[in-house]
């Protein structure tokens, strides 16, 4: 019985997160590792993968099976390869050397050094705010932020694509959660105008540009909707920053809308390369934040290490010298290579190129062997999108080498004519 059968026997794969009446909490485990050692077509191999070293544009894997080899990188989100840099890295060495590798506290309490003080200021100067506050994770961040900020009586409104850690913030806030079909902006606005008068604490929630689409958030319709109908905005900028705009400020940017934005958030593991999220915004918004914001009180600080890295990434980003020009035109030459094949690639605005497959059944053998073959790209299908709509996701990265990119396209091409995805 092949893995897609099992999954279907199983009645999908996802159920096996919630346990049956009677069963043992473990069960579900059991089950799962009984498909995942079946056959490698499940989208986890990368679990069982191991970067044995990173060079430009390519890494070398060891598979589960002790198969070392190369494969080009177009699955990683550090975009502008600045995990990698020589400056970025060498100001966290610094900072390891006169920190220690860990803070042994909460941001609070003991854990915060000059570097983190920088460090929000700097994020709070690239976006023209008061203040900002950062956190030990990003998924972390919008939870947090969106938890402490709403309550019962409130009422948040979604874009259906908007990341996981939002919707699991709204959850925990008790608020109202509304949602709106994605980029719908024409059903945001009924949403809006049916919401009840006296309901005053409203706060409309997305991202900015979206992580399995690549898309940009209308933010110019957004935040011309949320003044008339008197909501405050948050925008997850996540896979924006660095990247979008004319100097790398966002979507917020894009539509030159950054001083009509509440909430500036995002993630510090994206293009900046290290680990955390931040949110920037008034200063009584943030002071209030780094008291109810219980993923901030309760967590460890970030290392100074990470803190030290990141404060060279903002620096390169405020002054439009991390590679930003460079990775677009990497961007733009895997997107005219790719439709010129014939790859359906949806509305990509960004660096993330969505490759769609629109078949399940393709889709995991389809990776596996692409991966096998030396090129390494996400898998993605539910809960991240409706199965009908399964894809491959590319992230470009600005170290790719046009030679590499001919490559990769010339390998999907080969692979996915095999499998009847193109002609």
């Amino acid at each position: 019985m092949s893995i897609l059968e099992k999954i279907k026997e199983s009645k999908k794969f996802e159920n096996f997160l919630k346990t049956k009446t009677g069963d043992d909490i473990f069960t579900k485990a059991k089950l799962v590792n009984e498909i995942l050692e079946t056959e490698p077509y499940t989208g986890n191999e990368g679990l069982g993968m191991i970067s044995m070293d990173k060079l430009k544009g390519e890494y070398e894997i060891k598979e589960k099976n002790g198969d070392i080899h190369p494969v080009i990188m177009l699955g990683s989100n550090s975009y502008l390869n600045l995990s990698t840099d020589e400056r970025v890295v060498s100001s966290a060495k610094e900072a390891l050397n006169k920190y220690g590798y860990g803070m042994g506290a909460v941001s609070n309490y003991a854990g915060i050094t000059q570097l983190h003080s920088e460090l929000e200021q700097r994020i709070a100067t690239f976006y023209g705010t008061e203040s900002a506050i950062v956190f030990p994770s990003g998924y972390g961040a919008n939870i947090g932020i969106i938890s402490a900020l709403c309550s019962e009586g409130d009422v948040i409104i979604n874009d259906s694509a908007n990341h996981a850690s939002i919707f699991d913030g709204c959850k925990l806030s008790g608020a109202d959660i509304k949602v709106f079909p994605h980029s719908d902006m024409r059903a945001l606005e009924r949403i809006l105008s049916k919401l009840p008068s006296e309901q005053c604490g409203r706060l409309i929630v997305t991202d900015g540009v979206f992580s399995m689409d690549g898309d940009i958030a209308k933010l110019d319709i957004i935040t011309g909707l949320a003044k008339e109908y008197n909501c405050k905005v948050m925008v997850d900028d996540a896979h924006g920053l660095g990247i979008v705009g004319e100097t790398g400020r966002g979507s917020a940017q894009y539509y030159n809308v950054m001083d009509k934005i509440d909430l500036h958030a995002g993630m510090l593991s994206k293009s900046p390369g290290g680990l955390g999220g931040y949110c920037a915004g008034s200063k009584e918004v943030i002071q209030y934040l780094k008291l109810y914001a219980r993923t901030y009180f309760f967590s460890t600080a970030l290392p100074a290490s990470i803190a030290g890295g990141l404060n060279k990434a903002f620096e390169l980003f405020e002054t439009d010298t991390a590679g930003r020009k460079e990775l677009w035109e990497k961007i733009n030459y895997l997107k005219t290579k790719l439709t010129q094949t014939g790859f359906d690639i949806g509305h990509s605005q960004s660096a993330i190129i969505p490759v769609m497959i629109y078949d399940e059944e393709k889709l995991f053998p389809l990776h596996y062997e692409l991966r096998k073959k030396g090129l390494y790209t996400n898998i993605v299908t539910y809960p991240a999108v409706r199965r009908k709509e399964c894809r491959l996701r590319l992230c470009v990265m600005k170290d790719l080498t046009y030679s590499q990119i001919d490559r990769a396209v010339k390998i999907l091409e080969e692979t996915a004519k095999k499998y009847g995805i193109i002609n």
